[in-house]
């Protein structure tokens, strides 16, 4: 028999020691270890190996049982890389309130009317609860059941009598594993409760979704095993100001990482965006100082945002720097590059950029956008409506090149408008349709941007 000890686990990352400390010496969190009793300690075992499993040749393996199916939502089908692939196991997160629960009935709904049956977990509510919702959703297909459950033996024998085709489980961090003596959510029980729902899901063919809590800094709460453990990670973003919802793709084995899929919160619950672009830009207002747009890039697809900054006297010794949506070391050095190179005298100003409707960019070529926008404001001359700029911008005041060029001027011609700043050194090789439809400027120095904008 082994014996019963103590131990302390990081809730980040899920290291383990015999005592607490106030930071984890591995991921350098502060107060993260939680205590975890009833652990046993056992000698080593040896078992006898049965049928173990052969080498092959990489052509001669057989892909023909990897099926796809498909969510009848074409951007979420796009985000995922063809549609959910039987047998794995996706873990969703974001904020509380965002509306992962609301996606996740939706997509149950989309499920079992093409003849799947679904089962979703409901342990943070009631089955009278969740089937509120669901009316409220339109959601009623016969082939969809509720269980409000949060042990997992009792699960398990559930879904041997039902044996779903997708299952849903709302939340990870509220169930628990009788055999385990910690708390639900601890990281024993979630590194556990993941293993298992892992085998479930190859085991038996079951398309598993997994929504996971996410901590204060937006991380998904628990061991960073249990993003190593799942096939797919999704991060479900958005302002709630804003009625729109971002689904980010961080970790894919199936398809392409950093796809995006935009929805819509309405009364009647997600509605999909097929042109973000036009969201972004359909409230903005021409000819006022400080507006830029920009094409960025999320994943493969190429988004209009437009870029705006303020630039007003301050009041106080120290000025105020403040961005949403951007990087504010990066807004800092892109500052003190404006100040050497253009002798702009911004260190007594307060500056605020944003990007407007609550996007996050984190790509460096929005750069030479962010630049433009505060030389507008704080000249007070407007830049023209039907020009885009884009370019990353060096500390001595180079505008470098960007990456798939071509995507981002074939969205700026969709979307009606004329003209592009861009790096001069993106200007060889490109297609004459873009040529044509576009009047391109190339720059390889902030000053000369700002001249062909500001004159």
């Amino acid at each position: 028999m082994g014996k019963t000890k103590v131990i302390w686990a990081c809730a980040e990352c899920g290291h383990k020691q015999s005592r607490w400390t106030g930071s984890c010496g591995v991921c350098q969190k502060w107060n993260t270890f939680a205590e975890e009793t009833g652990v046993k300690e056992v000698g080593k075992r040896f078992e006898t190996p049965g049928a173990a499993a052969q080498p092959m040749r990489v052509k001669d393996v057989s892909t023909s049982e990897f099926r796809r199916i498909s969510t009848k939502m074409p951007e979420f089908d796009k985000l995922l890389g063809g549609g959910i692939v039987s047998g794995s196991l996706t873990l969703i997160g974001g904020d509380p309130g965002i509306g992962k629960s609301t996606l996740m009935l939706q997509l149950a709904q989309r499920l079992a009317e093409q003849g799947l049956v679904v089962l979703y977990v409901c342990g943070e509510e009631s089955v009278e609860q969740t089937s509120l919702r669901a009316a409220r959703l339109s959601v009623n297909d016969d082939r969809l059941y509720l269980l409000s459950e949060t042990l997992l033996s009792n699960i398990k024998n559930h879904i041997d009598q039902l044996k779903p085709d997708a299952m849903i489980v709302d939340s990870i961090q509220i169930l628990y594993k009788g055999e385990l003596p910690s708390a639900p959510g601890s990281v024993s029980q979630v590194r556990e409760l993941a293993t298992e729902f892992m085998h479930i899901a190859k085991g038996m063919g079951i398309a598993t979704f997994l929504i996971g809590h996410v901590t204060k800094s937006g991380e998904i709460a628990g061991p960073r095993v249990l993003e190593h453990i799942v096939d797919t990670v999704l991060d479900f973003e958005g302002d709630r100001q804003h009625g729109y919802r971002l689904l980010r793709s961080v970790k894919n084995r199936f398809g392409p990482t950093d796809e995006i899929a935009l929805f819509q919160m309405g009364s009647l619950g997600l509605t999909e965006v097929s042109n973000p672009s036009v969201l972004f830009l359909e409230e903005r207002m021409r000819e006022i100082p400080g507006s830029v747009i920009l094409p960025t890039l999320e994943g493969s697809r190429s988004l209009l945002v437009e870029v705006q900054a303020l630039v007003a006297a301050s009041a106080f010794s120290t000025s105020t720097r403040k961005s949403t949506g951007l990087d504010s070391n990066r807004l800092t050095l892109l500052l003190a590059v404006l100040e050497k190179r253009l002798g702009y005298q911004l260190h007594h100003s307060d500056v605020f950029v944003s990007v407007a409707g609550g996007l996050k960019i984190t790509e460096p070529a929005v750069d030479l956008a962010v630049m433009m926008a505060i030389a507008s404001s704080f000249c007070n001359r407007s830049i023209d409506p039907e020009t885009v700029v884009i370019g990353e911008v060096g500390l001595g005041g180079e505008v470098r090149s960007v990456p798939r060029i071509e995507n981002r001027l074939r969205e700026a011609v969709h979307m009606g408008f004329r003209r592009c700043i861009m790096p001069k050194r993106n200007m060889k090789g490109l297609p004459q349709e873009l040529t044509k439809s576009l009047h391109i400027v190339g720059v390889d120095v902030v000053e000369k941007a700002v001249h062909e904008l500001l004159g």
